[in-house]
C-alpha cells in the first residue's frame, strides 16, 4: 500500500489553499488533483457525501472532509513537525487565529473576489471545473454561470452595500496593516515556526486575497510582508522552526485579538444560542442545517444582518475545549492574558448542546465535552 495521501481540491479554492500548506510543511507525501466535475460526480460525492473541497484520501482509502478535521487527523497519524503549540497560551491563541481565519476572513476573501474586477480571470479558474481542457474563452462563458452560485453567497456573509466600507476599511487599515507589521518581525504567528492559526489565515489569504488580481494587488502594495509570508507558507522542505520562548504572544497581535473577541465572538456567541433554540424545535432532527436564519453583526461602527452559520459552533468548540484543559499554573496565566484584552468572558460561553460530525454533517452529541476532540 502507498503511504502516499491524494489531495483533492483545486487553486482557487479557500481551504484547499490551508490544506496544501499544512501538508507541505509537514513534509508529507501527496499528490493533487483538480476537483473537475468529474472527480466531484465519482470520488467526492460518493465518498463523502458532500460537494466541498478540499478531500484528502489517506493510504487507507479514507476521505477526509473539512480542513480542520484533516490537520487534527493527521497530527496524530503524523506527529512531528507538530503545529499545535505545546504552552497555553499559545495553544489558545493558535485556536483562536483557527476560528478567525476560517471562518471571519471569509468576509473580505469573498468580497473582494466578487465585487472587485477580478474578471474574467476567476470565472475561467471556475469554468475549469466543467471544461478542464477547453480554450480560455470557453470556459470564461461557462464559469461565469457556475461563478453566479458562488457570489449568490456573498449577502448571505453579510456583505452589502451597507457594510462594504466597513469591510474594506476593516480588512486594508487594519487586518493587513497590523499582519504587515507583525510579519516585519516575525516569520510566522508565534515565531519561526507555523501553527494551526497561520494554516487558516492561509486559506482566504492565498486563495483569494493574494491569487486573485484586485485584492492581489492590493496585498502586494500595502503588506508587502504578508504577501511574503503567503509565498512561505507555501514552500516545501522549510526548517521546522520554533515558537516564541516563556509562552510568549507578540505584542503585535493583541490588536487583532481584541478586535477579534469584540467582532466575531458575539457572532459565535448568538450562533449557539440560536441553536440551542432550533434544537429544542426540531428535537427529532438527525442532522443540522448549514444556516438557521439570520442575525445581527458588526464591523466597526456598522452593523447589519448575516445568515447564522450553524458550523461555527463546532468551530468555537475547539476553543473553548482548548480552554476547559487549562488547569494548575496554567490558568491564571491564560486568564490575566485573556482579561487584558477582554476576552475572558468569552470564555465562559456555556454550550448545553454540543455539536459533533457525523458523515460530514452536524448532529447533536450525546456524550460529555470530555469526549469531543478538537
Amino acid at each position: 500500500m502507498s503511504n502516499e495521501y491524494t489531495l483533492y481540491g483545486a487553486p482557487m479554492s479557500l481551504y484547499t489553499g490551508k490544506a496544501r500548506a499544512y501538508l507541505n510543511y509537514k513534509q508529507i507525501p501527496y499528490q493533487e488533483v483538480f476537483s473537475s466535475l468529474k472527480v466531484y460526480k465519482n470520488v467526492i460525492v460518493p465518498n463523502t457525501g458532500v460537494r466541498f473541497v478540499p478531500v484528502l484520501k489517506t493510504p487507507s482509502d479514507e476521505y477526509l472532509q473539512d480542513t480542520a478535521y484533516i490537520v487534527d487527523t493527521l497530527e496524530k497519524a503524523h506527529p512531528g513537525r507538530s503545529v499545535i503549540p505545546a504552552t497555553a497560551r499559545q495553544k489558545l491563541v493558535s485556536y483562536l487565529f483557527e476560528t478567525w481565519g476560517d471562518e471571519w476572513l471569509v468576509i473580505p476573501a469573498m468580497h473582494y473576489r466578487w465585487n472587485k474586477d477580478n474578471f474574467p480571470f476567476i470565472y475561467e479558474e471556475f469554468g475549469k471545473v466543467v471544461l478542464p481542457n477547453m480554450p480560455g474563452f470557453i470556459r470564461t462563458y461557462v464559469g461565469r454561470k457556475i461563478g453566479a452560485k458562488f457570489k449568490g453567497f456573498v449577502p448571505m456573509l453579510g456583505i452589502t452595500d451597507k457594510t462594504i466600507p466597513a469591510i474594506e476599511d476593516w480588512y486594508e487599515n487594519h487586518v493587513l496593516k497590523l499582519l504587515n507589521e507583525h510579519f516585519a518581525e516575525h516569520e510566522y504567528l508565534l515565531g519561526s515556526k507555523p501553527c494551526i492559526g497561520d494554516f487558516a489565515l492561509m486559506g482566504p489569504l492565498y486563495a483569494h486575497l493574494f491569487r486573485d488580481p484586485a485584492p492581489g494587488k492590493i496585498m502586494k502594495a500595502i503588506a508587502p510582508n504578508v504577501a511574503k509570508w503567503v509565498l512561505r507558507m507555501n514552500q516545501k522542505d522549510v526548517p521546522e522552526g520554533a515558537y516564541l520562548s516563556n509562552d510568549e504572544i507578540p505584542t503585535s497581535l493583541i490588536p487583532l485579538l481584541e478586535r477579534m473577541f469584540k467582532e466575531q465572538w458575539p457572532v459565535l456567541q448568538n450562533t449557539v444560542e440560536q441553536l440551542e433554540k432550533w434544537g429544542l424545535a426540531n428535537p427529532q432532527s438527525t442532522s443540522i442545517p448549514r444556516t438557521i436564519g439570520e442575525h445581527s453583526f458588526t464591523i466597526g461602527n456598522t452593523t447589519d444582518k448575516r445568515s447564522i452559520a450553524t458550523f461555527h459552533q463546532w468551530k468555537v468548540q475547539r476553543v473553548l475545549k482548548c480552554y476547559y484543559q487549562f488547569n494548575g499554573a496554567e490558568k491564571p496565566s491564560v486568564d490575566e492574558f485573556l482579561k487584558n484584552m477582554g476576552g475572558l468572558e468569552c470564555m465562559q460561553l456555556h454550550i448545553k448542546n454540543w455539536v459533533i460530525r457525523k458523515n460530514n454533517q452536524l448532529t447533536f452529541s450525546n456524550t460529555d465535552i470530555s469526549s469531543i476532540g478538537l
